[in-house]
């Protein structure tokens, strides 16, 4: 699985001009799920979301993870995170999981998440528009077989 983690002062994600989810401060977290991705990359992938220390503490040091600052995370599920673009100009989608067995495992990513902290999602195969406020700006890259 991969993810992009955003660090954000508020993000929202809105299907047909309708509000689906919307956090505050937290993580805008971009998740992909890879042909042959499991449980198990799901499960590492989350903890590893929700643990992970960007956000500054008193001395101004990023040193603390979501739940310390009482943050949220917005999930949205995006299939491109798995385009190869290496030939020619139209990127490929042949390493993404097919849209039923991804949904199972964006939500096992998701109800991992939701053990620890608050959880917005968008809608899985919608079209959506994601808009968000990178603090910092603070992006990370995350794959779960590239052991993060």
């Amino acid at each position: 699985m991969r993810a992009v983690v955003q660090r954000v002062t508020r993000a929202e994600v809105t299907v047909s001009g309708a509000s689906v989810g919307r956090i505050e401060r937290g993580l805008c977290v971009l998740v992909g799920v890879a042909a042959g991705d499991a449980e198990e990359d799901a499960q590492s992938l989350a903890d590893k979301v929700v643990g992970l220390r960007v956000f500054e503490d008193e001395t101004g040091k990023m040193n603390l993870d979501v739940k310390q600052v009482g943050g949220a995370l917005l999930c949205v599920s995006q299939f491109t995170l798995l385009g190869d673009a290496r030939k020619g100009r139209r990127p490929s989608f042949t390493d993404a999981m097919a849209p039923e067995p991804a949904a199972v495992l964006f939500e096992h990513f998701v109800t991992r998440c939701r053990a620890t902290v608050p959880v917005e999602t968008g809608r899985f195969r919608a079209s959506m528009l994601v808009e968000l406020v990178n603090d910092g700006p603070v992006t990370l890259l995350l794959d779960s077989r590239r052991a993060f």
